[in-house]
């Protein structure tokens, strides 16, 4: 058995996908489950209003910090939801995933929602890890 818990697989009767892996399989570990992280920083104000990009980077970091907390790291991702209020942003989104999530990126969702929590918020990601 390998020591890696999480295993990647993309079926070939599926899609290659941009940027995400179509089946994560658990093999053992502890579930953690993170809230919607948005853009804001410690003491709750928003980073970035009306600046998809760094709002993106500051819920990267966010959810860093949450996976941290936890013993983890973007490596023990297995599933991500991401809302956001503008799907034309989607490059941006993609680019700044790559460079958090790697090689070896989680199942995921995007959706494109009309309002988040505040109106000045752009995007919105939730995780479930998976650590050893």
């Amino acid at each position: 058995m390998t020591d890696n818990p999480i295993r990647h697989t993309n079926p070939p009767a599926l899609s290659t996908p941009t940027g995400y892996t179509h089946v994560i399989e658990v093999l053992r570990g502890r579930t953690v489950y993170i809230a919607g992280q948005v853009a804001f920083d410690r003491s709750g104000n928003v980073v970035g209003a009306g600046d998809f990009k760094a709002q993106t980077r500051q819920v990267l970091e966010n959810l860093k910090a949450a996976l941290a907390a936890a013993g983890a790291t973007f490596d023990n991702v297995v599933k991500v939801n991401t809302y956001v209020t503008d799907m034309g942003q989607i490059q941006t989104l993609r680019e700044l995933r790559a460079e958090y999530f790697g090689a070896k990126p989680p199942a995921s969702t995007l959706v494109q929602v009309v309002r988040l929590a505040r109106p000045e918020l752009m995007i919105e990601i939730e995780a479930i890890a998976v650590v050893p």
